[in-house]
């Protein structure tokens, strides 16, 4: 099997250099994506210590997401494509992290990191088209495409003789959010981006190019899980 830093295609130069959580990096991250990228963004809650470990801004103690979801109710109606805006707000919550509406310019698909990166390396032997994927601590794998992708999934999975409710594939779209790196969650690590964005892949693909090698993943992953169960 292929390490994780050989699977991403990612060097040890490349892996040491992804930013810890700072304020001046958000913002300068932030920024960079509503300026090069023209992606929405918006802060959302941050990381403060207490009580021997970070807890989220929110004050829950049992959040799900700590450091990692939006902090205001109308948050879709605060994110920016403003550079200048993006500026301001950071400005005002530099340790806030850094959320995309999904949605908009891109929906993100959703899977377990083991199938994202079987689904990753089958994408790339067959030379599709990659928009940016990202990498999140609590091991899942989001591929950036073209918005709609959530209507189309449930029939494209269907044709492909896979249940639709089967496999562990979920569409972020329209009214839900992901995390950008360097956005870090509780104690579980940052963001990191399995595919960066270049200007090669500014133009996204659509959902129907991807959907073959993801939900052959993901169909695979549920059926290994099925026969653990039986045998356990």
């Amino acid at each position: 099997m292929m390490d994780v830093e050989e699977t991403m295609g990612v060097t040890e130069t490349d892996a040491a250099a992804i930013p810890k959580q700072r304020g001046e990096q958000l913002l300068d991250h932030a920024v960079r994506y509503a300026e090069e990228r023209h992606w929405d963004v918006f802060p959302g809650t941050w990381l403060e210590p207490g009580d021997g470990r970070e807890l989220c801004s929110c004050g829950a103690e049992d959040c799900v997401a700590p450091g990692a979801h939006p902090a205001v109710k109308d948050w879709a109606a605060q994110a920016t494509g403003s550079a200048v805006q993006a500026r301001r707000m950071w400005s005002k919550h530099s340790k806030a992290s850094i959320l995309l509406p999904t949605g908009r310019t891109f929906d993100a698909v959703d899977v377990a990191e083991t199938a994202g990166f079987l689904a990753l390396a089958r994408l790339e032997r067959m030379q599709l088209t990659l928009g940016p994927v990202t990498l999140t601590p609590d091991r899942r794998m989001l591929f950036f495409v073209l918005p709609g992708a959530g209507a189309k999934v449930p029939d494209l999975v269907r044709k492909l003789g896979w249940s639709p409710t089967a496999i562990d594939l979920v569409v972020r779209g329209e009214g839900d959010f992901v995390a950008a790196p360097p956005t870090r969650y509780g104690g579980r690590g940052a963001v990191q981006w399995a595919r960066r964005p270049t200007p090669a892949n500014r133009w996204l693909p659509d959902i129907e190019e991807l959907i073959n090698p993801l939900a052959y993943a993901t169909g695979r992953e549920a059926s290994a899980a099925r026969t653990a169960r039986r045998t356990s």
